[in-house]
């Protein structure tokens, strides 16, 4: 594991890396905080070098240069290392909000305590109504103290505002790690999440979890005959429609080359195999239009489904590999089909 340091290390860790970024002139963003962290807790030599020799040619730091230390010393981060690191930080900044939010309050009211202590002061104690000896010395300090209770409040509070602005950042970096680009669906690793989330949970009181797998049939014909560009269309056409048919808890997601699946955590059998009829017959119904003249290219794209319910008990692999084992079915039936896998025996599936 890259990053082994324990809670309270990545928070002294935190305190030193958003003072370094507040120096700069890049934006508060992962990149930027990836740098520094990795920059004082002293685990990246080549980057703290490098770091040290630009700071020292080219004064602060920008986002160009920000970015350019990132990608040649830091991303060389798998992508799960790079979720996690992205939720690491999300918490953290998250918490040094509510502690800035808190120690705001708290000054504030000391703020308001000192006021009013000074208003007392200035009421006359003495018999000719002068003021005690020192109270000027007194109420100057006061007031100065008040001011730089103000300022820090207004420095605490500038802080929580980027410290959320920089967790947003995080979990949209995160969401756009689960998001295939060419479809919009979700990528293999959201299906992956997806689908051990459902399994997770506990028994539903209904039917499902069911699974469809999707591929595209002759994919490779198509490509070949009208190049990788029409291919990529009509890959993303297929996605658009999955999104526009696919709703609420169920998932959609782009499995890999031309295979899609979708999750339904709550259908059964039969509302299952009806779903997968229906975006069987809206592919083998459409139409790809050429985008410069729009005039139709081909008509006859079509799709084979392979349908699974789940096995109180089944692993996730083995809900996918039945999913699969009936979508071949289906290719060997003719393509162009629906076919719902077999439900193994308890005794299988217990073993």
């Amino acid at each position: 594991m890259r990053y082994e340091h324990t809670f309270a290390q990545s928070a002294e860790f935190l305190r030193q890396v958003v003072k370094r970024m507040g120096q700069q002139n890049a934006g508060l963003h992962p990149f930027s905080y990836a740098i520094w962290y990795e920059y004082v807790s002293g685990i990246n030599r080549d980057l703290q070098i490098a770091l040290d020799a630009r700071i020292k040619s080219e004064g602060k730091l920008d986002d160009a240069a920000t970015c350019a230390l990132y990608y040649k010393h830091v991303a060389d981060l798998d992508a799960k290392t790079a979720l996690r690191i992205g939720a690491s930080v999300g918490h953290l900044v998250d918490q040094v909000a509510d502690s800035a939010t808190h120690a705001g309050d708290q000054a504030s009211h000391y703020g308001e305590s000192l006021e009013r202590w000074g208003e007392t002061l200035q009421r006359p104690a003495t018999a000719k109504g002068e003021p005690p000896p020192g109270l000027a010395d007194i109420l100057r300090g006061t007031r100065e103290m008040q001011k730089a209770i103000s300022d820090l409040h207004e420095r605490l509070e500038e802080s929580r505002r980027e410290g959320q602005e920089l967790r947003r950042e995080v979990a949209r970096a995160r969401e756009e790690a689960l998001v295939d680009g060419l479809t919009g669906l979700a990528n293999r690793k959201g299906f992956d999440l997806a689908l051990s989330a459902c399994l997770q949970k506990d028994a539903p009181a209904g039917p499902g979890p069911c699974l469809l797998m999707i591929d595209l049939d002759r994919f490779k014909r198509l490509n070949d005959a009208h190049g990788h560009l029409f291919g990529d269309r009509v890959l993303a056409g297929v996605g658009e429609m999955l999104r526009a048919n696919v709703k609420g808890k169920d998932t959609a997601a782009r499995y890999g080359g031309e295979e899609f699946a979708v999750i339904l955590p709550h259908t059964p059998r039969g509302g299952a195999v009806g779903l997968a009829e229906a975006l069987r017959a809206l592919v083998a119904a459409s139409r790809i239009k050429n985008g410069s003249n729009n005039q139709t290219l081909i008509g006859n794209i079509t799709v084979s489904i392979g349908i699974a319910d789940y096995v109180a008990g089944e692993s996730a692999a083995d809900l996918i590999a039945r999913a699969d084992q009936a979508l071949y079915a289906a290719k060997a039936q003719g393509r162009n089909r629906v076919n719902l896998a077999p439900r193994p025996q308890p005794e299988a599936v217990s073993k």
